[in-house]
């Protein structure tokens, strides 16, 4: 049979996640990550269904000629795949200015207070 770890080994074993989960940094943290993640999903997706709908319910709309054999249509399916990278880049440059700070505040915090201190034996 397998060797169970010791608690010494696993560095989680002595965090507090419900303690931690109340703390006001974490609170923060939480509240900016889904400042940006809903609104942006839900922006995204209503994006998204009306393509779908316009492809389904509005053909001449969408057959509407832009440039030689380009249509509306395949220009706003190509802006699909735009939006998706604009988003992830976006989210990339929110995430290391607003939240990185914060959650590597955090893992500090537990990361200190779980290495014995001069003097201390576990």
């Amino acid at each position: 049979m397998g060797q169970q770890p010791s608690p010494e080994a696993d560095p989680t074993a002595t965090v507090d996640f419900q303690e931690v989960q109340q703390r006001p940094e974490f609170t923060e943290l939480k509240r900016r990550h889904r400042s940006f993640v809903f609104p942006m999903a839900a922006a995204f997706l209503i994006w998204y269904f009306l393509y779908v709908l316009l492809a389904d319910y509005a053909h001449g709309f969408m057959s509407i000629k832009v440039l030689g054999n380009i249509n509306v249509g395949l220009v706003l399916g190509l802006l699909q795949f735009v939006s998706t990278f604009a988003i992830t880049m976006w989210y990339v440059s929110y995430a290391n200015k607003k939240l990185d700070p914060i959650a590597s505040g955090i893992r500090q915090d537990l990361e200190s207070a779980d290495r014995p201190q001069a003097g201390e034996t576990h």
